[in-house]
């Protein structure tokens, strides 16, 4: 029984460790990529705590390796969504009843674990899976990860310390209870930290979770699985399940139960999950919150005044880094002529010292975009502007999936800001740039406004403060995450909460209590300690 209020240890941002040559943690993670290649692993579902394995399988290659096999992993069918259901209802009352701290020690539990003896083998699997060079890996997989844990612990203890005030002889407070029901959260493939974060997140305030992790990601996904369970999290709070999309959507969002979805993927997904809500409104007990974080064209604009190193810079980061392949990257620039040909130069010189290929080679800043159907997409958008009058491609253009979904870096100059490329999300190292005059500056930043429909994130470049006030109110709703004089990604937990509106979701800012709030239904209770005995108040006397 407890008997004190706890303070949980302080969250701090894990460090990066820098895999520089000859250094410890390079040679563990060569030797957890060899441990991890040397065998084909076996994916099943995870029900109830449960191992299910269907033998309808498919199976896993690393992007940039086509010819060898991670493994495969077990696909279900309406009957294993039902059961992952069932599941995490009859495991919901048992954790929901479980004392706070007990909860908040198996998620610490969980990122010592994946910061101590997980952390080359998580780090592997994620550079395999999702063909992430070692430090995009471990700044995702390790880091990122890490700190959602920790600090979500921190901000849930937050969260139950807000109470309202009380009155003489009356005790007024809170209970925030989980919501009634179990939570659908489904996954993205490119960033591990979101799948483990969008399933325990909610799982931290008591809910119980179904999760459908991407199939691109699932490799990743099950060292995640593989550390909760280590960590002690009891069966049936976090079920991890795969399978055909729309049909599992049709079990999950056709259920009385459902009280909430956690999603991050595409937009077009968002909005027909959303409507599938709508459509069974009538049929839930509560009304499903719904969290989502969905697609970005994020933007980079820089006047004149900018330095055009740190342009450069910016947009070899943040257009590259990952193959471009987050929902943060940089994919439109606007740039002023005063400083173009010097940024043209360096971007340039950048880019050209990229190397391309396997991430086993430490050498490679860009490797293989994430599979057949991302790779097809992003070279039929380099297809267009080969034929296209009005657009010029400065470098890269070429692409080639023969051994791996390799597409090299491609830097294309418009004429027209409300060109193809300026508007529509093409995920891959695809970076277009409209230049300006800088007397159209004012002008440039309405048309950056209004040219996509999304608003997650984007950056500015000035060096006088009128011009960033200006770029700042301007710009106002068209990002959730705004950098002035930076790349547009890279956004740390708790430092930079991450999220937008308009076509980027619901903007309830993952890595922040705004996130966690979502996942609690509080309860206002008034306890008076003397009640009154008469109905009648002083003003009856006449």
């Amino acid at each position: 029984m407890s008997n004190a209020f706890f303070q949980v240890p302080k969250a701090v941002n894990e460090p990066a460790f820098s895999y520089a040559k000859n250094s410890i943690e390079r040679a563990q993670i060569n030797e957890a990529i060899a441990m991890l290649k040397s065998e084909e692993v076996d994916v099943p579902m995870t029900i109830n705590g449960e191992k299910i394995r269907t033998g309808d399988t498919i199976k896993m290659y690393p992007p940039h390796e086509l010819k060898h096999c991670l493994g495969q992993f077990h696909q279900g069918e309406k009957a294993h969504f039902q059961a992952a259901i069932d599941a995490a209802l009859g495991a919901k009352d048992a954790w929901a009843n479980t004392p706070w701290q007990e909860r908040a020690a198996i998620f610490i539990k969980a990122a010592d674990l994946l910061c101590g003896k997980y952390r080359a083998k998580m780090n592997a699997a994620t550079m395999l899976c999702q063909s992430k060079n070692v430090y995009q890996a471990e700044v995702d997989a390790i880091c990122e990860m890490a700190d959602f844990l920790r600090f979500n612990v921190e901000y849930m203890t937050e969260i139950y310390k807000e109470q309202p005030i009380c009155t003489p002889g009356v005790w007024n407070r809170i209970e925030y209870r989980p919501l009634e029901g179990f939570i659908f959260a489904i996954t993205p493939f490119n960033f591990t930290a979101i799948a483990a974060n969008l399933s325990s997140a909610p799982a931290m305030l008591g809910n119980t979770i179904v999760w459908k992790p991407a199939d691109s990601q699932i490799y990743s996904a099950a060292v995640i699985m593989d550390i909760f369970e280590e960590a002690g999290l009891p069966p049936g709070v976090i079920n991890m399940v795969m399978g055909d999309g729309p049909e599992m959507g049709e079990v999950m969002f056709g259920h009385k139960d459902l009280a909430g979805l956690h999603f991050t993927g595409s937009t077009g997904v968002f909005k027909t999950l959303w409507k599938s809500v709508g459509e069974n409104i009538d049929i839930y007990k509560s009304y499903p919150r719904i969290v989502g974080e969905t697609g970005g064209k994020d933007f980079v604009v820089a006047h004149g005044s900018a330095n055009a190193k740190q342009v450069a810079t910016a947009l070899s980061r943040g257009a590259f880094e990952y193959q471009g392949q987050k929902c943060s990257a940089a994919s439109r620039a606007y740039i002023s002529s005063t400083i173009w040909d010097d940024v043209q130069e360096y971007l340039i010189e950048d880019i050209k010292s990229f190397s391309v290929g396997t991430v086993e080679d430490y050498g490679n800043f860009v490797n293989a975009v994430i599979d057949e159907k991302a790779f097809d997409k992003i070279a039929s958008y380099i297809d267009y502007v080969k034929g296209s009058d009005d657009a010029e491609i400065l470098i890269g253009g070429t692409y080639d999936k023969s051994d791996g979904y390799f597409i090299q870096p491609t830097v294309i100059k418009v004429t027209d800001p409300k060109y193809k490329t300026m508007c529509e999300e093409i995920f891959g190292p695809v970076l277009t740039i409209y230049v300006f005059d800088d007397k159209d500056f004012e002008e440039v930043l309405d048309i950056v406004d209004s040219t996509s429909e999304y608003a997650l994130t984007g950056s500015i470049f000035a060096v006088s403060r009128d011009l960033i006030q200006l770029a700042s109110a301007k710009l106002k709703n068209a990002a959730g995450n705004f950098y002035i004089n930076d790349k547009p990604t890279g956004s740390v937990v708790a430092q930079q909460p991450f999220g937008g509106a308009r076509g980027s979701g619901t903007n309830d800012k993952a890595g922040s209590k705004f996130n966690l709030l979502r996942w609690v239904s509080p309860q206002t209770i008034k306890e008076t300690f003397d009640a009154p005995t008469d109905y009648r108040y002083p003003f009856l006397e006449v």
